[in-house]
């Protein structure tokens, strides 16, 4: 099985950048969780991750950034459209999921949770993190709608995107801290939205 890690721009110098990126972030995200987001500097996190704090900079422009840096997004917008005709577009959503999140490590994995219950305990990430929800359904709005040829500004479309992108955050929120797996939590919550949120 593939760790995330392979799922990297092709280019050696692309390569690069992608391993000091997520360095940093790994880095920032083990300080945070050792010794709080708030007592951490951007220069312990250079230190950490051997990297001058003009580079650390060149990365990311805040400290916040490093928190709110979500690198399986394009992944899985890939994931996504790479599913075959056949599915139905949750379809296709809940096995881009799986395909991706089954490839993370242990340690991978654990880093996306700390990045997720950092974002949620945060004020000044949890605001932050609107813009990115919006982003997001951007995002999956332009792969859902090259996926069934329509328009990514189709209301269709962009309703579809803010539900699915919707479920998938409460489900982040609701099992932070749960010792479920992220594939499984994500699963979770498609399916129910597959099956029409019933109660």
């Amino acid at each position: 099985m593939r760790s995330s890690r392979d799922e990297q721009p092709v280019g050696l110098r692309e390569r690069k950048k992608a391993r000091t990126r997520a360095a940093i972030q790994g880095h920032a995200l083990r300080l945070f969780a050792a010794q709080g987001y708030a007592e951490t500097t951007i220069e312990q996190i250079a230190a950490a991750a051997e990297v001058s704090q003009s580079t650390f900079f060149r990365y990311f422009p805040t400290k916040e950034d490093t928190v709110l840096y979500d690198r399986l997004d394009p992944v899985l917008m890939r994931a996504f459209v790479a599913q075959p005709a056949e599915l139905t577009p949750l379809q296709a959503v809940r096995a881009a999921c799986a395909e991706v999140f089954t490839r993370l490590d242990a340690e991978e994995s654990e880093l996306e949770r700390a990045r997720q219950r950092l974002v949620f305990a945060v004020p000044e990430l949890r605001n932050r993190m609107l813009e990115q929800i919006a982003a997001g359904v951007s995002m999956l709005a332009e792969a859902a709608a090259e996926r069934v040829g329509r328009d990514p500004g189709d209301f269709s479309v962009r309703v579809w995107a803010g539900a699915v992108v919707g479920v998938v955050f409460a489900a982040y929120f609701s099992a932070a801290d749960a010792p479920e797996n992220l594939a499984g939590v994500v699963d979770r919550a498609v399916t129910l939205l597959e099956d029409g949120l019933p109660l």
